[in-house]
């Protein structure tokens, strides 16, 4: 009896077909391990209060200088939409739930909470550590904030960079992990810290912000200078 000619190839055909399967398959197949980190150069600053010293006084005086005028209520910031950035939770910050202030910055202000949420990723990336971004836990207060404020802590102050749009806090205790698809390992809140002061110290060397490091509030408090 005389063979089909497909049947002689059809080992070959079968063959194929299972290294295409295969391929198929491990290409589609998620790399699901644990994302480990992998710390190197990773130094901090020499004194959180020595690095970011800058008193009150200083953060008011670039605040007025470049600021808008204090705000009686949070209507009034509504009208000033044209001088003011919304600012909201995106790729390279979180803004918290805010209950004392309002997430509005001046143009200034704004870029360099971008620079601040963007090199601090990046800082994250080439320290081989696994990505977070900051959070922003205070923004413009209006007058009636400061006065709900004060009845909930008599430490806050009357006369705060606030009040002008200039000026925000972002937290050294708290981050929010960046997930990415796979499981991560956590950083520390130390580590995460330590990279943080790094990212603020160079910007506020460069003449970008002025920082004070508020150990109550667990933040830094940072008033731009542009």
């Amino acid at each position: 009896m005389k063979k089909n000619r497909f049947t002689h190839y059809l080992p070959l055909v079968l063959l194929a077909a299972t290294v295409a399967t295969s391929t198929l398959g491990s290409c589609k197949k998620k790399d699901m391990s644990l994302k480990l980190n992998e710390p190197r150069n990773i130094k901090g600053v020499v004194s959180y209060k020595r690095s970011f010293g800058d008193l009150n006084a200083k953060h008011l005086e670039v605040a007025r200088a470049i600021g808008i005028a204090p705000l009686g209520s949070r209507q009034e910031a509504e009208a000033l939409k044209e001088k003011l950035r919304h600012i909201q939770t995106n790729d390279l910050y979180a803004v918290d739930s805010l209950t004392h202030s309002i997430p509005y910055l001046v143009p200034g202000a704004a870029d360099l909470l971008d620079s601040i949420g963007s090199n601090f990723l990046d800082s994250l990336t080439s320290k081989g550590l696994n990505p977070n971004k900051v959070i922003v836990t205070s923004v413009l207060r209006t007058q009636d904030d400061v006065k709900r404020l004060r009845r909930r802590n008599t430490n806050a102050s009357s006369n705060s960079a606030h009040s002008y749009g200039t000026t925000f806090d972002i937290s050294w205790k708290r981050f929010e992990k960046v997930e990415d698809g796979r499981p991560l390992q956590d950083v520390s809140a130390d580590t995460l810290k330590l990279v943080l002061s790094e990212v603020l110290r160079d910007l506020k060397q460069n003449g970008e912000c002025y920082v004070k490091y508020e150990l109550k509030q667990g933040c830094f408090h940072i008033t731009s200078r542009k």
